[in-house]
């Protein structure tokens, strides 16, 4: 039988000792950079989340369901590939500015930017700044 408990809780890991501990120069510039321009972003202080994601701020969720629980409000991943924004509500809702974004991957509800230095930082900070907004206005619900 599944688990109700969330797998990807915050936690008390420094996030600079994390970031300190990405080897590849590229992804820890990028994570560096994503701390300062979330942070800036959301006014909220970064957050381990699990192992590997760096949240700022939370909210809680209740799904159609009735299963519930707390998730960042905004966050990212520094993967191996790279870095992962993790957004609130379909990407779909940010196409005015993702247009003036640069290269970037879409996936379900979150983007892919291989290279943080390469995307217009101020789309990138407008993208922060309403999913951020859109996340903590109310409470989301997330489907079923």
């Amino acid at each position: 039988m599944a688990s109700n408990q969330n797998k990807t809780t915050a936690t008390d890991t420094d996030v600079q000792a994390f970031i300190a501990s990405i080897t590849d120069e590229r992804r820890r510039g990028d994570a560096q950079t994503l701390v300062e321009l979330m942070q800036e972003a959301t006014g909220q202080p970064p957050v381990m989340w699990g192992t590997s994601i760096v949240g700022f701020g939370s909210v809680h969720y209740r799904y159609a369901t009735g299963r519930e629980g707390d998730t960042v409000a905004v966050g990212f991943s520094p993967r191996k590939a790279q870095s992962t924004l993790y957004l609130t509500g379909a990407l779909t809702d940010y196409d005015d500015l993702l247009a003036r974004l640069g290269p970037y991957e879409a996936g379900k509800g979150c983007l892919h930017l291989k290279q943080v230095d390469r995307v217009d930082r101020g789309a990138l900070r407008e993208v922060i700044d309403r999913s951020y907004r859109k996340a903590t206005e109310a409470e989301p619900s997330l489907g079923s």
